[in-house]
């Protein structure tokens, strides 16, 4: 309460920088009292008095508070800091809502975001935050200006999705994060082999609204090619999601998974070049994962390159096709090769930027670059994979931070524990510091989850360029307990 009123003098107060009426100013004074144990009749703490107003007349005196009430707020999740504001116009894209009948559409509603996300990612002159950020927030009631404050964004894209009949509706309405003004609102309705176009439509309206900071991003679009097919990609949507799983499940079950519904995807559109990138991926992934008796088969390795390079073939626009090819030339050790097709990726979208790349980096010799391409990574992606924050790790174990390392590579296997190789450099991390105890420890989980696991099983696993890098990570291997 800053100010009030005589009663006796007017009808209205000042409460709380606002004026109300007499009733309702009562309501407040009767509201105060209640919650200190006081009444009008006794007014033993707050007092009325004629022509001047209310006072507060009890004694105040200060009280420590209890140790166990400070312990409390020593160890309370503090609130996140606001991140601050790119140079450039910057958005996110929340997960739109799912309004059909049938749950089992989630996906299509977080599909057609994906796109979205893909195609502001294509404008130089925007800053559009990853994907896997913005669906934190998904279920969840929100305030914009929240978001905005967390994810370091001036705009907040939300709507919804309503598939039904034939037919699908996306509706779409632009936030101003700083002030919660609505900027553009639009609904779509299109039969749902239309919504690639629907798509199209929606990122060019957002656009459009930021037309004075993004004038030349119209010049700079590159289109991705869409199926032939409604099915295709709907598979593609389901193949790409069972895919993401894996990546905290570590289970083969949804390896084959995405590989099934990848398959029907090219079953529909044999042409369909976001498919065939996926499916690379999943070979890529048995390879360093012990999950099936893929696990460091040459095969598994061959078939991941022959579906990337059909990717990019099909469509040598696409990013996601250079990047997972640059991923799978790594372990044929074509380092310079895996570093272009990167590098590719970023031409073609400025605003790309995949841990993948930090990871090939780090095993080429150039781990400081890595934790600049992991950083901005994490950037675009503030609810970034715990992939990221290891290949940083990574990255300061090369550079001898084994402190910085250990910090953060205890963090991912904190968080995804069935990770082999996180234990791995955790335990190198511990040896290189002298802490044998717990490089030993470290050692024991990587031969619980990889049996057999030795030196030169990592080494095949971490295939380094230059001899005298795979030297520095295999000897604190070995000084950890690792054997050979």
């Amino acid at each position: 309460m800053r100010r009030v009123v005589s009663k006796d003098d007017l009808i209205t107060g000042v409460w709380d920088g606002r004026i109300v009426s007499e009733s309702a100013l009562t309501t407040r004074i009767n509201g105060a009292r209640s919650a200190i144990g006081d009444s009008g009749d006794k007014q033993r703490l707050i007092k009325t008095v004629p022509r001047k107003g209310i006072r507060f007349v009890a004694t105040v005196r200060e009280e420590q508070r209890p140790a166990a009430a400070a312990v409390a707020d020593s160890v309370a999740e503090p609130p996140k800091p606001a991140l601050a504001l790119p140079d450039k116009p910057s958005i996110a894209v929340l997960p739109f809502a799912n309004l059909s009948s049938d749950q089992e559409q989630e996906y299509l509603a977080d599909g057609i975001v994906d796109d979205i996300v893909t195609e502001l990612s294509r404008f130089s002159e925007l800053f559009v935050i990853a994907r896997n950020s913005s669906f934190q927030y998904k279920g969840k009631a929100v305030d914009v200006r929240q978001v905005g404050r967390e994810l370091g964004v001036r705009y907040v894209l939300e709507g919804s999705v309503r598939r039904g009949g034939g037919r699908i509706r996306i509706s779409a309405q632009l936030i101003d994060a700083a002030t919660g003004a609505h900027r553009w609102a639009e609904r779509y309705d299109r039969k749902v082999e239309d919504v690639f176009a629907v798509q199209d439509e929606v990122a060019r309206g957002i656009v459009t609204t930021l037309a004075a900071h993004v004038n030349k991003a119209e010049a700079e679009r590159a289109r991705t090619k869409p199926p032939n097919s409604w099915q295709a990609y709907d598979f593609y949507l389901q193949g790409a999601e069972a895919l993401a799983a894996f990546a905290s499940s570590m289970r083969a079950e949804d390896i084959y998974k995405a590989r099934h519904l990848l398959e029907h995807s090219l079953a529909v559109d044999a042409n369909y070049a976001r498919s065939y990138a996926v499916l690379a991926q999943t070979h890529a992934a048995v390879f360093v994962n012990r999950v099936d008796g893929d696990f460091l088969d040459p095969a598994a390795v061959d078939l991941a390159h022959q579906y990337a390079r059909k990717a990019v073939a099909l469509d040598p626009n696409l990013p996601d096709a250079h990047a997972v090819l640059g991923f799978v030339l790594v372990w044929m050790r074509q380092h310079d090769a895996s570093i272009a097709e990167f590098e590719r990726a970023v031409v073609l979208n400025p605003n790309y930027v995949d841990w993948r790349f930090g990871w090939a980096l780090v095993l080429a010799g150039n781990p400081q670059r890595a934790i600049g391409v992991l950083e901005a990574y994490m950037r675009l992606d503030p609810f970034h994979a715990p992939v990221a924050s290891c290949f940083v790790g990574y990255a300061y174990f090369m550079l001898g931070d084994y402190s910085r390392a250990l910090r953060v590579l205890q963090d991912f296997v904190f968080r995804v524990p069935l990770a082999a190789f996180g234990h791995a450099w955790l335990a190198a991390a511990h040896a290189q510091l002298g802490q044998l105890d717990e490089a030993r420890a470290a050692v024991a989980e990587v031969l619980r989850l990889q049996p057999g696991s030795t030196i030169g099983v990592r080494r095949r696993i971490a295939p380094f360029k230059h001899a005298k890098n795979g030297k520095h990570f295999f000897d604190a291997l070995r000084k950890a307990g690792l054997p050979e």
